[in-house]
């Protein structure tokens, strides 16, 4: 390709709208150009290096035995609302009407329209087992779209469905697309860690894990051992129970008063009470019932354990008005007694010996509190945010908290899609059974972002050879000197007839502007002819190091050839 003709303008300044890096250095670098909020436009060299991506996506998902098909983007309200998702999911689902004023959504996922289209195609266990997938572009109208491409509401997305006879059958599935997925990252030069994870929105009745990639500018919190192999999105991560000695005959609960205490650093400060002892009762509206959960003081309840411990779909903290009409009290001086709602104890809470609560008056707490004494509950399990420093809930090593950018989800779903929707097939004993399903989503649009997150320096983009545009940036320094430029084009004419993809700036500008360019777009091998052309000569520049070496062309040829067979 010949830069003279190529769309790609770049940019000298950081644009204002631009966050973090890979957002910055996409527009920079002339890959994409914003439409609206969380919307984008692939410019040639971002849409050559999204194809790269998917490219090694679709040909290791060929080889773990997937099918790969395209499903329609929009699909019928009516799957939705069969499926049970049509309340569930929220704003995110972008719903409108054709103009028969029957209601549509615009497909943010596929696990109702494969389901629909399995079950009208499979009868028999015979035809079992199964794997489907796309890459397509989805929709979901993220209510603050930012970090360019990383938090789009327009994406491209891998998504594929296992389909089994049996739990083991998508254990088999399941395993094969978590080895692929690794496979992916690899190839594309990632450094990333695999958590356990909650399932979120999808469900499901199984594991679940994500496919981080480790960056700063990561919005996801993992929490890792680095004695053992554990590790969790902080949404899931577990870390082990504190175990306390006997603290002997505690005495009966003591009232005392805590005038203008109203909130666990009050306590603290004021009242010189230690967080760890102290329970903390907060008030949820779960669904269509309100939900007191217990922690410690030093902790945080984690609200989606509590969703799940309590297989919700909704859970929200309730305001103070809502909180002084069911306790008697506001905030910082509720506690569990004689409360008439149901009570959800965490187990650090039910571990402790003896703690301080909450009056249900204001300005009144009790010491001397014994969980399961003086107060009872009915559910009890793990409802906190783990923390760096705690011990790992495997070997009791201690975690280690990292960032990281979630590019691949997969998912046991069990049969939750397949039972809605009346998947079923005939076994070998002509009994009907339900479709056991898996489901597994990658990112393909922020992958991108996410090797510009790992892979640049100062510059600009420092491609790794798997995605890069381009093999080589063949960058003649005076393109008005005869031999500078016939030595160009003779390397431009050898290495596109040998099938390298190069990338030729035979623009007439200053070598200041080119280097930048070349730098900021970030093609692994830089090509340079300038002045000791006439003597057969080419700088051979790794974009990487910088490290230059002087060759010959001839030498510069066969290496340039090289890397683009993949050598």
């Amino acid at each position: 390709m010949r830069q003279s003709r190529y769309f790609l303008p770049t940019l000298r300044e950081i644009p204002s709208e631009a966050e973090i890096p890979s957002h910055q250095l996409m527009l920079r670098a002339g890959m994409i150009r914003q439409l609206v909020s969380g919307i984008y436009t692939y410019l040639p060299l971002g849409y050559r290096v999204l194809r790269k991506v998917e490219r090694i996506v679709r040909e290791e998902m060929d080889r773990a035995g997937a099918q790969e098909v395209l499903l329609p983007a929009v699909q019928p309200a009516s799957l939705w609302q069969e499926s049970g998702r049509w309340e569930d999911y929220g704003k995110e689902l972008l719903r409108f009407q054709d103009r028969h004023e029957r209601p549509l959504v615009l497909g943010p996922t596929h696990e109702e329209v494969i389901t629909d289209l399995v079950r009208q195609e499979v009868r028999s266990y015979r035809q079992l087992p199964m794997i489907l997938y796309q890459i397509q572009t989805k929709f979901r109208d993220e209510v603050r779209p930012r970090f360019g491409v990383m938090r789009a509401r327009e994406f491209v997305m891998k998504d594929a469905y296992s389909f089994d006879v049996d739990w083991e059958g998508l254990d088999r599935s399941y395993q094969a697309m978590y080895k692929a997925y690794e496979s992916v990252l690899q190839r594309c030069g990632l450094r990333f860690r695999v958590v356990q994870a909650d399932p979120g929105a999808i469900g499901g009745e199984g594991g679940s894990h994500e496919f981080m990639v480790l960056s700063e500018v990561g919005e996801d919190s993992l929490l890792v051992c680095p004695r053992c192999s554990y590790a969790a999105n902080i949404e899931k991560a577990r870390s082990k129970t504190p175990e306390y000695g006997s603290a002997g005959d505690v005495p009966p609960m003591e009232r005392f008063l805590t005038p203008g205490a109203r909130s666990i650093e009050d306590l603290k400060t004021r009242f010189g009470l230690n967080p760890e002892t102290i329970l903390k009762v907060l008030i949820y509206r779960v669904d269509d019932r309100y939900v007191a959960a217990v922690v410690r003081g030093d902790h945080e309840v984690n609200e989606v354990k509590l969703k799940r411990l309590l297989n919700a779909r909704r859970v929200e903290l309730a305001d103070e008005e809502t909180v002084r009409a069911l306790t008697g009290t506001g905030f910082g001086s509720v506690g569990p007694f004689g409360l008439t709602m149901e009570r959800v104890v965490d187990d650090a809470v039910a571990a402790l010996p003896e703690g301080v609560a909450g009056g249900n008056e204001p300005d009144v707490h009790y010491r001397h509190v014994v969980p399961g004494r003086d107060f009872q509950w009915e559910k009890q399990g793990d409802i906190r945010t783990a923390r760096a420093g705690e011990p790992c809930v495997e070997c009791g090593g201690t975690l280690e908290m990292y960032r990281g950018i979630e590019v691949g989800h997969v998912f046991k779903l069990g049969t939750k899609y397949s039972e809605a929707l009346s998947a079923v097939f005939l076994d070998e004993q002509g009994r009907q059974r339900t479709v056991v399903m898996g489901c597994y989503g990658i990112g393909v649009s922020r992958l991108v972002a996410a090797i510009v997150e790992q892979h640049h320096d100062d510059k600009g983009i420092v491609w790794p050879a798997s995605v890069a545009p381009f093999h080589v940036h063949v960058i003649p320094v005076n393109i008005r000197d005869e031999q500078q430029r016939t030595t160009a084009e003779e390397l431009y004419r050898q290495l596109t007839e040998r099938g390298t993809e190069v990338l030729l700036d035979d623009r007439d500008e200053r070598p200041g502007v080119k280097f930048n360019d070349a730098d900021l777009i970030g093609v692994p091998v830089q090509v340079i002819v300038g002045k000791r052309a006439s003597e057969g000569l080419v700088e051979w520049k790794w974009r990487r190091t910088g490290e230059v070496e002087v060759l010959s062309t001839e030498e510069a040829a066969e290496r340039a050839a090289a890397i683009g067979s993949g050598e």
